[in-house]
């Protein structure tokens, strides 16, 4: 059977608070007409829900959904008939009846949690109080749209690079399960403050939030901001928790995930599917297809992951191969080696106006010029707001006009994209470039 969805708060109906981030309730305008924000709790989505999901993109809008980079949907192209398209996502159990709970509730897990084998907790129990946290407590309700948190319980398929405004890792010490803890960062970055046991996970969770709105200013929206003016020990001396701080949590580094998110999936029973919409980019037809196959050969549910891609869980051994076959008819990505996988794209200047060009379209051309050696993953931004990838990629390629793209490869010693490699490229130049083995692409 699949996990029961986490609590939705039913609360009477509220008018979205202004934000330029989209949510269910909230439905922002953009080139190809209105976008909808889906937030999964903790990324599950139920066959029937995908179903709703993929009925609803054809009736009320132009039939494209995106799997986002934070484990939600989003609806595109959506016409005039919003409150339609809002009472048929509700319906479905796809969010809460007030759109402030619907805002606040991003809350990242890896897309098998509670199923992993490497896992150290099952985070779900925990992550379903947060939520209700989240959504029933009306002072949180003043958060931005965008303040995220992670619960990660230690598994191998994990993205450890996404920042959040505060995250949470397993680990054991002595014989028992702790949440390391972090601020304005990711589990990646080593830079742990402090840990508690994982019965006082939630304790821990409401203290941040409530510290951060005490002290934090209209200006401070996230915990960075804060965190520039206000040191970050003295944020979590004033926690009011007894918090461990030894140097057996404090020299803690979280391991790196090195599970696949495409393909046959191991898990603590039985089997897992990984596939992934190209350039994160889904059909209705795609949708019901993986909802089919989640309810004939699954446990009737789906897990939307960070790499933009779906999780279907407990799949028989015996069945993956045939899933494989029915969801690559669909053009579903279903293997690492395939090209597109390679490649993350924002949606271009078709549906943004501040984009500077056709990425999406551009990055179908690219995939085709890559060989094996090339960097593992390769982004096309459209403008330096980055929206399709959270991290930093090995390589991006910035557009700066149509069919012209700067070349950056990741440093960890500069900020944004990385170091710049070449400028003004054309689409065979940058793929040539790219061809190149990493090691002259560094010179």
């Amino acid at each position: 059977m699949p996990d029961a969805p986490l609590k939705q708060v039913q609360t009477p109906t509220v008018s979205p608070r202004p934000s330029a981030c989209p949510g269910l309730w909230r439905i922002v305008s953009a080139r190809d007409g209105g976008i909808c924000r889906i937030k999964l709790p903790g990324g599950l989505l139920l066959a029937d829900q995908a179903d709703a999901v993929a009925g609803a993109a054809e009736r009320f809008a132009s039939g494209v959904i995106e799997a986002t980079n934070r484990g939600n949907l989003q609806i595109r192209g959506i016409g005039n008939d919003h409150q339609g398209l809002i009472d048929s996502l509700l319906a479905a159990g796809l969010g809460p009846r007030e759109a402030a709970s619907d805002d606040v509730r991003n809350l990242m897990l890896s897309p098998l949690a509670g199923h992993d084998p490497a896992m150290v907790l099952d985070v779900r129990p925990l992550a379903a109080q947060i939520l209700e946290l989240l959504q029933g407590t009306t002072r949180f309700h003043q958060l931005s749209a965008k303040f995220a948190l992670q619960l990660d319980g230690g598994e191998g398929l994990a993205m450890l690079d996404h920042p959040h405004d505060l995250w949470l890792s397993a680990l054991r010490l002595e014989q028992r399960t702790w949440l390391a803890f972090g601020l304005a960062g990711c589990p990646a970055d080593g830079q742990v403050l402090g840990a508690v046991p994982v019965e006082q996970g939630l304790a821990l969770v409401r203290a941040v939030l409530e510290r951060f709105l005490d002290l934090a200013t209209p200006e401070q929206a996230r915990m960075r901001q804060l965190l520039e003016g206000c040191p970050v020990n003295r944020f979590v001396e004033g926690l009011g928790l007894n918090i461990r701080r030894d140097a057996a949590v404090l020299d803690w580094r979280r391991e790196a995930g090195n599970s696949p998110w495409l393909g046959a999936l191991e898990q603590q029973q039985g089997m897992a599917l990984g596939i992934a919409p190209p350039l994160g980019r889904l059909t209705a037809d795609m949708l019901r297809g993986a909802a089919r196959v989640a309810r004939e050969q699954g446990d009737g549910s789906l897990r939307l992951s960070p790499w933009q891609s779906l999780v279907l869980p407990n799949i028989a051994g015996a069945s993956i191969a045939e899933a494989q076959r029915d969801l690559s008819a669909l053009g579903l990505l279903c293997h690492n080696h395939e090209p597109l996988a390679r490649l993350v794209a924002c949606t271009g200047s078709s549906g943004c106006a501040k984009a500077h060009g056709e990425t999406k379209a551009d990055a179908v051309t690219l995939a085709a010029m890559l060989p094996a050696g090339a960097p593992a993953s390769v982004h096309l931004s459209g403008c330096q707001r980055s929206c399709a990838v959270a991290h930093v990629a090995p390589a991006t390629l910035l557009a700066r006009s149509s069919g012209r793209y700067d070349l950056y490869l990741r440093d960890a010693r500069l900020p944004g994209f990385g170091a710049l490699r070449a400028a003004n490229l054309t689409l065979k130049e940058a793929g040539a470039m790219l061809a190149l083995p990493t090691e002259h692409l560094d010179d």
